[in-house]
C-alpha cells in the first residue's frame, strides 16, 4: 500500500508538473504569434495567385516605399483579408482594383493589417488589392541570421544593399501574405527603382528596363514559378554580369553571374564549381525545378541565401565556408560552400517548401545533406560518409529539431547537421543507393513546387525504405537522445545479442552490415534483448563496431565467456 500511495504521488506529481508545462509554453506565445504563425480564417478563405511589387529605396535615408498589388481568387465567402507587414513600415492605403476602384478600409494591430472587403466579393471570384506604404524597414543586424535589409558599400565605395528575411519574414520590407502554406501560382513581378549608376538584380529573367527622368531607372524582373515569400529579393550595386548555358535533364538551362567588377576574375574562377553542381544535384534530386526562370548566382554583402532562381553569395571566392571546413575531415575545403549548399535549396526549400517553419528541418536537413551527395559526386562515396560523419561534430542536441506548430517557431540548429546525418542513417539502413536516389527524385517530382509537411515527407520515404519510420524520425526529432546499440558477443564470436537503449518506445532502425560476403540485417528492439547465432564466416567478418560510422548511433558492446537471455 505504501508503494502505490507513493506511486500515486508520483504520478500525481508528474502530471502536475507537466499541465504546467504545457502552459508555460503556451504562455511563451503570444496573439501576434499565432496571427504570424497560423493559417488564420482571414488567411484561409482566399487563394493567392500573383504578386505585383514595386519599391523604391532611398539609399541615403534607408527608408523605402512602394506597392504591391495581391491578386487572389476567393475559395469561400470571404472575411477579412489580412495583409501582413512589420512595423515600423507604414500602410498608406489599400485600393481595390478589380473594375471599380474603391479605397478599402483597414485596421492596423502590430505587424497585420485586417482589410474590409467589397461586399459584392463572392466565393470563386478573384480580386486584386494594391497596398501602397512606406517608412524605415529593419536594418540587418547580422545577415541572414539575423536580417532585413543590409544597407551598406562595396570596397570602392559604392552602395551595395541587399535583403535577407528568413526566419524574420519578407513582411519586414514589403507586405504580403507572410506564410509559407500559400505560394503565388502565377508567380511574382518584382520592380526596384534605383539611382541609374547602379543596378537592381531580383528572381527570375529581367523583362524591362525604364529610364526616369530624375536618373533613376527601373529593373522589372518576372517569375513564373510559385515561390516562397523569403526568397523574394532585392539586390542593389555596381554589377557586371557573365553567362554559361548548361544542357541539362530538361533542356537547356540559363546560368547568370551578378557581381563586383573588382572580383569578376575571382567569380569567373570560382563559379566553375556551378556546372559540377547542377550536374550532381540533377542526378539525384531530378530537374532543377525553375528551368523557366533561369539559374542566377549574385553577389551580396553578406554570406549568402537560398533566394529562388536568384541564388546570394557572399563567400569571399574562397571554397569552404568562409575558408573553414565545418566537418573537419578536409573534404569541406574542396568545394565552396555557399554555392553548393544555398543553390541545393533550389530543390528542398524552393520547390519543396514546408507548410508550417516549424518543419524546416525538411528545408535545412535535406540541403545539408546535398553537401554529402556533392563530396560523394566529386571525390566518392566512401569520401561523402566520411564528410556526413565529420559534420556530427556540430550536433548540440540542445532541444528537439521540430518547433512548435502555428505559431512560427523553429526547433534546434541541429535542423542542419543531425537532421542530415538521420537522412544518411536512413539510406545505410536502406542499403540500396539507387533505391535512394531514386526516393529523392520522388520526393521532388510528387511535392513539385508544393509545400508539405513532415508527416507527408515520412510517409513517403518509408514506402521506399520498405517499412516504417515514424519512430525513426520521432527519435532524431523530437528527441535529443542519441540511440545506442547495445551488444554482447561470446567469447567464440558465434553468438551475438543485441538490442536498442536510450530510444523512443518501438524504435525500429534496421541495420544491415557487411560480415564476409553475407549482409546481416539486424533489426534490434528497444530494451529486448535478442540472440543471433552466426556462421564462422559471419563472426570473423563481423565489426558492429563500424556502424557507427555509417548511422547516427552510439554503439556499447563486450565480449563474454558465455551468453545468457536476461
Amino acid at each position: 500500500m505504501k508503494l502505490l500511495r507513493l506511486l500515486s504521488v508520483g504520478l500525481s506529481l508528474l502530471l502536475a508538473l507537466n499541465s504546467q508545462a504545457q502552459k508555460k509554453q503556451s504562455a511563451a506565445f503570444s496573439r501576434a504569434d499565432t496571427l504570424r504563425g497560423s493559417i488564420t480564417p482571414e488567411r484561409a478563405w482566399w487563394n493567392l495567385l500573383h504578386y505585383d511589387i514595386r519599391v523604391q529605396p532611398d539609399i541615403v535615408a534607408q527608408t523605402i516605399k512602394g506597392s504591391v498589388s495581391i491578386q487572389f481568387k476567393a475559395l469561400q465567402k470571404p472575411l477579412k483579408m489580412q495583409v501582413d507587414l512589420q512595423q515600423p513600415l507604414k500602410i498608406d492605403s489599400i485600393i481595390w482594383q478589380k473594375g471599380k476602384k474603391e479605397k478599402l478600409i483597414f485596421q492596423r494591430s502590430g505587424n497585420v493589417a485586417m482589410v474590409t472587403m467589397p461586399a459584392f466579393l463572392k466565393a470563386g471570384m478573384e480580386g486584386l488589392v494594391t497596398v501602397y506604404y512606406q517608412g524605415v524597414p529593419r536594418a540587418a543586424v547580422r545577415a541572414p541570421w539575423d536580417g532585413g535589409i543590409s544597407w551598406s558599400k562595396d570596397e570602392l565605395g559604392n552602395p551595395f544593399v541587399a535583403t535577407s528575411c528568413q526566419g524574420l519574414g519578407a513582411s519586414v520590407w514589403w507586405p504580403c501574405k507572410d506564410h509559407q502554406y500559400d505560394e503565388p501560382e502565377l508567380g511574382v513581378t518584382i520592380g526596384v527603382r534605383v539611382p541609374d549608376t547602379l543596378m537592381n538584380v531580383s528572381n527570375g529573367r529581367l523583362i524591362e528596363t525604364i529610364q526616369h527622368e530624375d536618373k533613376t531607372k527601373s529593373w522589372v524582373w518576372q517569375v513564373k514559378s510559385p515561390i516562397n515569400n523569403y526568397s523574394v529579393s532585392m539586390n542593389i550595386g555596381k554589377y557586371v554580369q557573365f553567362k554559361e548555358n548548361y544542357q541539362g535533364e530538361n533542356g537547356n538551362l540559363d546560368l547568370t553571374y551578378y557581381v563586383l567588377p573588382q572580383n569578376l576574375n575571382g567569380a569567373k574562377k570560382q563559379f566553375e564549381q556551378v556546372k559540377p553542381m547542377i550536374k550532381c544535384f540533377e542526378h539525384w534530386f531530378g530537374p532543377y525545378p525553375f528551368y523557366s526562370d533561369g539559374f542566377k548566382l549574385v553577389e551580396v554583402p553578406y554570406l549568402g541565401m537560398e533566394h529562388q532562381s536568384n541564388v546570394a553569395y557572399g563567400n569571399k571566392y574562397q571554397n569552404g565556408y568562409l575558408g573553414r571546413d565545418l566537418s573537419g575531415t578536409g573534404w569541406g575545403l574542396k568545394w565552396d560552400f555557399i554555392i553548393i549548399h544555398e543553390s541545393g535549396h533550389e530543390w528542398f526549400g524552393n520547390n519543396i517548401t514546408s507548410v508550417d517553419i516549424a518543419d524546416m528541418w525538411i528545408h535545412e536537413g535535406f540541403t545539408n545533406y546535398s553537401e554529402t551527395l556533392f563530396t560523394e559526386c566529386m571525390d566518392g562515396k566512401s569520401a561523402g560518409n566520411a564528410y556526413n560523419k565529420g559534420a556530427r561534430r556540430n550536433i548540440k542536441n540542445d532541444k528537439p529539431i521540430l518547433g512548435v506548430y502555428n505559431v512560427h517557431n523553429t526547433g534546434s540548429g541541429d535542423m542542419y547537421p543531425k537532421a542530415s546525418a538521420m537522412i544518411h542513417t536512413i539510406r545505410m539502413s536502406m542499403n540500396n543507393d539507387e533505391k535512394f536516389r531514386q526516393l529523392l527524385r520522388h520526393l521532388n517530382k510528387r511535392f513539385f513546387h508544393k509545400q508539405v509537411t513532415t508527416d507527408m515527407i515520412q510517409k513517403e520515404m518509408s514506402a521506399f525504405a520498405g517499412y516504417n519510420l515514424k519512430t525513426v524520425f520521432k527519435q532524431y526529432l523530437t528527441t535529443t537522445q542519441i540511440p545506442e546499440l547495445e551488444y554482447q558477443l561470446s567469447a567464440d564470436g558465434r553468438q551475438l545479442k543485441y538490442r536498442y537503449t536510450n530510444a523512443v518506445p518501438d524504435f525500429n532502425l534496421q541495420l544491415p552490415l557487411t560480415t564476409g560476403n553475407d549482409i546481416l540485417v539486424l533489426k534490434p528492439k528497444v530494451k529486448q534483448w535478442q540472440l543471433l547465432q552466426l556462421t564462422q564466416k559471419q563472426a570473423a567478418g563481423l565489426d558492429l563496431e563500424k556502424l557507427a560510422d555509417y548511422f547516427y548511433i552510439v554503439i556499447n558492446g563486450r565480449k563474454e565467456a558465455q551468453i545468457k537471455m536476461n
